[in-house]
């Protein structure tokens, strides 16, 4: 069984302690990809930005700050109310988002029934996905050229023999 946990929910961009923007977004959590947690902003536009990292990560950010380098993650009160600061960084630039601790966490405890912590290894699709990679393509896919013709070759070849007998 395929496991997908989602949640659309409104982030703001944080531009200053005075003004932020709002970014609509995706939270999605995949069984076959049990480890991440993918973030897709500015959905419906013509060009969504994706972000995935550990979900580990997010589960420990929303008690305390962590995490290092491309995404941080911290839980904070805004007006009062719970919220969630992602800082991400790339070579494009950085951006600070807030997330609604409330939302986050509901969708997160979601993620974790579906797919309790230390189990996710059991979820992962690596034996189907290897065992579809190895199987042989029939024949008509390949044109009968054999099964390497999937990875680019031309499949096997006869080997030709020297004068002496020797391959």
């Amino acid at each position: 069984m395929h496991t997908v946990v989602e949640r659309e929910l409104e982030l703001k961009l944080v531009l200053s302690p005075e003004r932020s923007v709002p970014v609509p977004a995706r939270l999605t959590y995949r069984g076959d990809d049990a480890y991440a947690v993918h973030i897709t902003f500015h959905i419906g536009s013509e060009h969504p930005v994706h972000w995935t990292f550990a979900r580990e990560l997010l589960v420990k950010g929303v008690f305390r700050g962590c995490g290092e380098g491309d995404v941080r993650v911290w839980p904070t009160k805004d007006d009062g109310r719970g919220v969630i600061h992602i800082a991400l960084s790339s070579p494009d630039g950085e951006a600070l988002l807030e997330a609604p601790s409330a939302q986050v966490s509901a969708w997160l405890e979601r993620t974790l029934r579906a797919v309790p912590p230390g189990t996710e290894s059991e979820h992962l699709a690596f034996e189907s996905e290897l065992a579809e990679l190895l199987a042989p393509a029939p024949a008509d896919g390949l044109h009968g050229r054999g099964p390497s013709a999937a990875l680019g070759g031309d499949g096997p070849r006869p080997v030709e023999e020297t004068k002496d007998g020797e391959a």
